[in-house]
């Protein structure tokens, strides 16, 4: 059996806890690794680590940090089929929805390759009678990442990428469900020129988040999971003084109004809805058409849709998505379905019970489609995240624009339409953190930011971009005067320097 290790101090590092998780291959159903369950004193040597690389490592002038993002580029870039690969052997997404995993979060490495120009400060010059004012951007110092299972490669670079370029240490803590990739990430990250100790890869359950959350020498935590364990991380982190972002869940929902380009509306929310077997806090589970005949026609042509889906193993190149990560998972996932049946909504396609043939024990879930969806049923307040699409229908604009604004996610919403009005008004007003007008699913390319709304997300600051960079820095602010003779000294030795 395969051990999956640590990555400390710029090397494997083999615990001693006698603890593992099974890392299983979605595509059969076997376990094919365990992986290494961290102490609390394997985290803090973790955390010792990169405290002793942050000196070093946030003295290193910012181009030169620039430089190492350039080139850890390059190797993921030279390493990309194997990382895919790798990445699909243990989440079950297909090898082409892999390599956009990773290529996602390339694009926020990428913007770290531009790091310099934005640790830029602020300079006024004479802002009072001699006195300058200006700002510096420095790192806090050792800082972590708590990442989830549907995206092992992107969501580590979104959080790693710019926190270590702006000058700080960091310990990265992944799902135990696909760990292998971030491992390799840290590798790439050593071969590209980053010291020993800049970045950190511990496995671990709650005992290894709790020892991130209260471990004194973590000024900052960067989180992305379901909305409960995002509300206690929030809560435990700041308890301890940290600074904290927390994303959450999502219930993401796509407003059709009847002018929307149907062909397209069709292709968009089978892609959204069921890429990545639905395991993205980005898709697309809700489909809101407005009114009867838009509903009617919708529902007819994803019956038909669904039909062409292809579901196969990760390495099928013909396959639209493969597995759920675990049989756990899939269990959840078919709990959701057997749900919605429960509240009394339509199940028009079941996905239970679905088997691949010559593959019947890996964890696979059939397209599933329900119609006649109520906001009060269970099964539309929760996420289900998986491949489950949910018609609820709207009688009018107003209508369909006040469930995603009244839903307690607010990550991502996307609107269908020709009508710029009507395109620029739910934009202006829909209660959700990110909108997508005629794209399905939103997510800001990497020099803007990423963040939901409500339960979606605890903390005012969102990921990557300059947000990012807001978040992994602490601003310093210096009042300078150099007075030219004794006297104006002695004048204004006691008085508060004002801009008069």
């Amino acid at each position: 059996m395969r051990d999956i290790h640590h990555f400390i101090g710029g090397a494997s590092f083999t615990g001693a806890s006698g603890r593992f998780s099974d890392v299983f291959n979605p595509n059969t159903g076997e376990v094919q690794a365990r992986v290494q369950l961290a102490t609390p004193g394997e985290v803090d040597r973790a955390v010792q680590a990169a405290q002793a690389a942050f000196e070093g490592w946030s003295s290193t002038n910012p181009q030169r940090r620039a430089r190492v993002m350039f080139e850890f580029k390059r190797l993921v870039e030279a390493n990309m089929d194997q990382l895919a690969e790798m990445l699909s052997s243990e989440h079950g997404k297909v090898i082409a929805d892999s390599k956009g995993d990773i290529q996602r979060g390339l694009e926020v490495i990428e913007f770290a390759c531009g790091i310099p120009h934005v640790l830029k400060g602020e300079y006024t010059h004479g802002a009072g009678p001699g006195i300058d004012v200006y700002s510096m951007r420095q790192p806090l110092g050792v800082v972590s990442g708590i990442t989830p299972f549907n995206f092992p490669g992107m969501i580590p670079m979104w959080m790693f990428g710019v926190a270590i370029a702006v000058g700080n240490t960091f310990v990265l803590k992944p799902s135990e469900r696909d760990p292998s990739v971030p491992v390799r990430l840290a590798e790439l990250m050593m071969e590209a020129g980053a010291p020993a100790g800049v970045l950190n890869v511990v496995h671990g359950d709650k005992t290894a988040v709790d020892a991130i959350l209260t471990h004194p020498q973590v000024h900052a935590v960067s989180f992305v999971g379901s909305s409960d364990i995002a509300h206690y991380v929030y809560q435990l982190g700041a308890a301890h003084g940290k600074r904290v972002q927390a994303m959450g869940g999502a219930k993401n929902h796509g407003i059709v109004l009847p002018d929307a380009d149907m062909d397209q509306v069709i292709k968009d929310l089978s892609g959204a809805a069921f890429g990545s077997a639905g395991e993205r806090c980005m898709a697309l589970p809700v489909v809101v058409p407005v009114g009867q005949k838009t509903a009617d026609e919708l529902r007819e042509r994803m019956v038909a849709e669904i039909e062409s889906l292809r579901v196969g193993v990760s390495t099928d190149a013909g396959a639209h998505y493969g597995p759920v990560v675990t049989a756990a998972h899939k269990a959840r996932v078919e709990g959701w379905i057997d749900q919605g049946v429960k509240d009394g909504a339509e199940l028009v396609v079941d996905g239970r019970g679905f088997k691949l043939q010559g593959h019947e024990n890996g964890f696979y879930v059939g397209p599933s489609l329900f119609d006649h969806v109520k906001p009060e049923m269970e099964s539309y307040k929760e996420e289900i995240f998986g491949p489950v699409l949910q018609i609820v229908r709207a009688a009018s604009f107003e209508e369909a624009l006040s469930l995603p604004s009244k839903h307690q996610y607010g990550n991502g919403v996307a609107i269908f339409t020709q009508n710029g009005r009507a395109a620029r008004d739910f934009a202006a007003r829909v209660n959700v953190g990110m909108v997508g007008i005629n794209v399905p699913i939103p997510v800001p390319v990497a020099y803007h930011t990423f963040g939901g709304w409500k339960r979606s997300a605890f903390g005012d600051t969102n990921q990557h971009g300059v947000e990012g960079v807001k978040f992994w820095t602490k601003v310093k602010t210096i009042t300078a005067r150099w007075p030219d003779s004794e006297l104006e000294h002695a004048d204004s030795s006691f008085v508060i320097p004002t801009m008069g």
